[in-house]
C-alpha cells in the first residue's frame, strides 16, 4: 500500500522559470520535478507553453510584442500562485531577455529561479516529435525560435540543465535538488 504524503506550501514559495529551444526537454523535466516535489509533499504546479497558449493566451501570435504579453500574462498567473503558497514550474521557450527580465520584475527577484534547459538545435530538431522544425524550415510556421526567429541564452541563468548530455532523471534529479536545497529545512508550513 502506497503512502499517501500530505502537500504543503511552502513558507516562501519561488517560481521555477524554464527557457529553452522546443523540443529541448522543458515540459518533461516540469512534469518530473512536479511529481517529486509531490512525492516529498511540496505543492507544486506546472505552467506549460502548450496549455498556456491554449487556454490564456489563444489570442496571440509569435510576433516578438505577442511573445512579450504572454510572458507577462503567464508571470501575472504565476504571481497570484505564489501568493497562495504554491511553487510555481513554468516551462516557456520564453526566448527574449527582456521578456525573462519581465516575468522576474513580477514575480519577484528573490523568488524567481531561472534555468535553462540547454540543447542543441540539433539535438531538439532530432527530438521533435510534432515536426515544428521541419515545418518552419520549408517556411510554414513564421516566427519560429532558433530558425526564423532568435533565441538568447539567459546571461547568468541560477540553473543550467545541459539536457543532451544528462539522461531525464538525471536532469530532474539536478533542478530537484537545487529546488529542495533553496526551499531548505523548515521551509515547510502547514
Amino acid at each position: 500500500m502506497e503512502k499517501h504524503i500530505e502537500a504543503h506550501n511552502v513558507e516562501r514559495p519561488f517560481v521555477v522559470w524554464m527557457t529553452g529551444y522546443s523540443s529541448s526537454g522543458k515540459t518533461t523535466i516540469a512534469n518530473g520535478l512536479r511529481r517529486k516535489l509531490s512525492d516529498i509533499g511540496i505543492r507544486s504546479e506546472v505552467l506549460d507553453g502548450d496549455i498556456v497558449r491554449r487556454d490564456i493566451s489563444n489570442d496571440l501570435g509569435f510576433s516578438h510584442t505577442d511573445r512579450i504579453e504572454n510572458i507577462r500574462r503567464v508571470a501575472n498567473v504565476a504571481a497570484d500562485k505564489l501568493n497562495q503558497g504554491v511553487v510555481v514550474i513554468v516551462s516557456l521557450i520564453s526566448p527574449y531577455n527582456e521578456g525573462r527580465l519581465l516575468a522576474k520584475e513580477i514575480c519577484g527577484s528573490d523568488r524567481f529561479i531561472e534555468t535553462f534547459i540547454h540543447s542543441p538545435i540539433d539535438v531538439c530538431e532530432s527530438r521533435d516529435v510534432k515536426n515544428l522544425y521541419k515545418k518552419a524550415r520549408k517556411g510554414l510556421i513564421e516566427n519560429f525560435t532558433g530558425i526564423s526567429d532568435i533565441y538568447q541564452e539567459p546571461q547568468n541563468p541560477d540553473v543550467v540543465i545541459p539536457t543532451n548530455t544528462l539522461t531525464v532523471d538525471e536532469s530532474v534529479g539536478m533542478l530537484f535538488d537545487f529546488v529542495v536545497n533553496r526551499i531548505g529545512i523548515g521551509g515547510l508550513c502547514s
